[in-house]
Formats: C-alpha cells, structure tokens, sequence
C-alpha cells in the first residue's frame, strides 16, 4: 500500500472518485491511499450514494482532509469493511489525542455533530473509497464538527498518521493470514 500526502489544495466534487486516478495523477501504482485538503462541493448528480442522491442531499464543506484509498479487487463487502476499518483507524487517531468520537457506521460524530462523509464503491477494475474530515464547517447542509474547533492543529501529520495506521493494519492482516498453517 502506497500512501502520499499532496501538498496542493485540491477541490473535491466526486470526479476524483475514479479508477487510476491516484496513479494518473500522482504516479502511485497499485493499492494506495493519498490523502490532500480542500473544499469539498459534491453535487447530487457527482455523488454514488444513491439514499443521498434520492434525498437530494449534496455534500459542502468549506475545508476538509480527504482520503482516496483505491484496491485493485472487485469485492464491494471487502472495500466497505476496508472503509470501516479506515474509519476506526482515524477515530484511534483522535483519541490519541484525546478527543472523544463516536462512530456510527461509516460515520464520525463529536456529540450530534457530524465530522465525517464516507463511501465505498466500485469499479470495472478496483474498489474506491472517498473519507472526507471537516476542517472548517461554515455553511455545511448538516450540523458538523471540524478538526479545526477540535483542536487539531498539524492536519498533515494527522493525515499521514492515520493513514500509516492504515498501512499497518492491512499488512498486519496479510502478514496474520500468511502465517497460518492449514489442517
């Protein structure tokens, strides 16, 4: 797993979304995970969660962390648990800093408040996943929490630590199966 944190603000609005993207744009072959800030304006007609879609619920928020984690396999379960696990990675990552969240699904929450967007999908030749973490919530359609309000000040440590727990745990689990002998 190749991970990278891109300097450059990024606007995000779904398209990102996409097969090889990482590797067109960052020259990251194979499994990886990147991780870049920006606003974040997902229109419905960009967006694959198709209840947010239905609901007409599109995504903004003025600044946020995001994470584009690509696997070369076609199993959605696997990338939606591949998510989840994702997302208990970043919640240890804010406990260690000793601020409380509560994970709901795929969700992060600080009280009622929303610090999370999340979706996992697929592609004619990978599984995609998209995590957005508000930094700044100023006009978001949703009651949110930002890192900002939260006190995280080093958001590129932050983004590279959480994905270095990522790492870890995905080779600890190749490293956990092949170290099993069968009966």
């Amino acid at each position: 797993m190749e991970t990278l944190y891109i300097q450059e603000r990024i606007k995000y609005d779904g398209w990102q979304l996409a097969p090889h993207w990482i590797y067109q744009n960052y020259q990251l072959l194979g499994d990886a995970i990147v991780a870049f800030s920006g606003e974040v304006n997902v229109p419905v007609d960009h967006m694959v969660d198709l209840a947010d879609v239905m609901d007409q619920a599109y995504i903004y928020s003025p600044l946020m962390i995001n994470f584009i984690i690509e696997h070369f396999n076609h199993d959605l379960n696997l990338a939606i648990m591949r998510q989840r696990l994702f997302m208990v990675c970043i919640k240890e990552e804010l406990e260690q800093l000793e601020i409380s969240v509560t994970r709901r699904g795929d969700d992060l929450y600080v009280g009622k408040n929303k610090l999370s967007v999340s979706i996992a999908t697929t592609s004619l030749i990978s599984t995609l996943i998209h995590v957005g973490l508000n930094i700044e919530t100023e006009g978001t359609p949703v009651p949110t929490v930002g890192l900002k309000a939260l006190g995280v000040k080093d958001i590129q440590s932050f983004a590279e630590n959480c994905m270095m727990r990522y790492k870890r745990e995905l080779e600890q689990i190749y490293d956990a199966r092949c170290k099993v002998r069968t009966r």
